[in-house]
């Protein structure tokens, strides 16, 4: 693979995990439930509304 089709390919995998964490967010609003996330070492839950 060349080093082109290598940025290319990472190209298309970081637009799909940002389509995928949009329609998370969508979803986890349309339920009014809560994301968890790593900070600092520690996990931390955030409602969806206020994302």
């Amino acid at each position: 693979m060349s080093e082109q089709e290598t940025r290319d390919l990472r190209d298309d995998i970081l637009e799909g995990l940002d389509l995928s964490f949009v329609k998370l967010i969508s979803e986890k609003k349309k339920s009014n439930s809560e994301l968890a996330f790593a900070q600092d070492g520690e996990v931390v839950k955030v409602k969806a509304v206020e994302i």
